[in-house]
């Protein structure tokens, strides 16, 4: 198969948003969205750095790039709407592996109502895959990491540790959890739920601070301390796990929940009198939220995360996974 017939193949016969002029099949794609904020967000992942396939299936490849990029747009408090994918490809990969990639980039498209609007295809050394993703927010509605502030309140979503837990079992023989907790952690590793509709319906709170946990909530919220010049304040007892990893040692599941990435839960920062909001909007989701921690001016330097555990403070290090380091 030629490139252009590849395109075809993976050209959307409809299209999911009513703003699309112009989708594949063309030098660019053309949309119209008036009276909203536009935001967009580009990621980039190699095989042997963010994936290999002794660990996923082209599937859930195709899966979490896209995941990955969605948590971006809930992170803003957005609504995705469009993404544009560029892939390097390898000799070896055949067409069923290529088309197994994008069904599970439009298997998780077609539960966020996101269409798939063009891209490129090469040829190269290894594969890699670049993920431009477009969405929206209703103007002036924007959530940005600057936005927290002293006494507010810190919360998370979900559970925290699930897919580095996920990764430990599909890389390591353990046989302590039953076949139920073992999927279920292979599963949040696999297939991610980004918190998009929760996010989107704290429309109403005038001021939140979010941040997607891709990288380990020591890092996300090290990253809102910083753009917000505070302190965040972090109960080590209170950061939500699942039960699952309490069949696991203190060590691991320490790192896992402080700073094991790829969750693509949110860390947000709200107004304690907003604290309602933030419940019932997690409560309409079905999905858990958490109270953490809360924000003060900056105790030693703008930036710093205090994590209290018992009567003992220590200062969090910036420690989940980042690149050029």
């Amino acid at each position: 198969m030629d490139e252009f017939s590849f395109i075809r193949s993976i050209a959307p016969k409809v299209h999911r948003q009513s703003g699309l002029i112009k989708g594949i099949g063309d030098d660019t794609a053309v949309f119209r969205q008036p009276y909203q904020d536009i935001v967009t967000a580009v990621d980039t992942f190699v095989e042997g750095v963010h994936f290999t396939s002794q660990t996923m299936k082209p599937y859930h490849v195709g899966y979490r790039v896209l995941a990955a990029n969605i948590s971006d747009i809930a992170a803003m408090g957005g609504t995705p709407a469009f993404y544009m994918i560029s892939i390097v490809i390898p000799e070896g990969w055949t067409e069923e592996g290529l088309a197994s990639i994008y069904k599970g980039m439009d298997d998780l498209a077609s539960l966020y109502h996101i269409d798939l609007i063009g891209g490129d295809t090469v040829s190269g050394k290894e594969l890699s895959i670049s993920v431009t993703i477009i969405g929206y927010v209703e103007q002036n509605r924007v959530r940005y990491r600057s936005h927290a502030r002293e006494k507010d309140i810190v919360f998370a979503t979900g559970t925290l540790g699930d897919s580095s837990a996920g990764l430990y079992l599909l890389t390591n023989e353990d046989s302590r959890l039953s076949k139920e907790g073992r999927n279920y952690l292979i599963n949040r590793h696999r297939m991610p739920s980004p918190r998009v509709a929760f996010a989107k319906s704290l429309h109403a709170v005038e001021r939140v601070a979010l941040n997607d946990i891709s990288d380990g909530i020591a890092n996300e919220a090290a990253e809102i301390a910083e753009a917000s010049n505070v302190s965040i304040h972090l109960y080590d007892e209170r950061i939500p796990v699942h039960q699952c990893l309490k069949e696991f040692s203190g060590d691991l599941q320490r790192k896992w929940r402080l700073f094991g990435g790829e969750d693509f839960e949110l860390i947000g920062t709200v107004p304690e009198q907003d604290w309602p909001a933030i419940v019932a909007a997690a409560d309409k989701e079905r999905i858990p939220v958490t109270k953490i921690g809360f924000v003060t001016s900056p105790s030693s330097k703008a930036g710093s995360v205090v994590l209290h555990k018992g009567n003992r403070q220590t200062i969090l290090d910036k420690a989940g996974y980042t690149h050029l380091k």
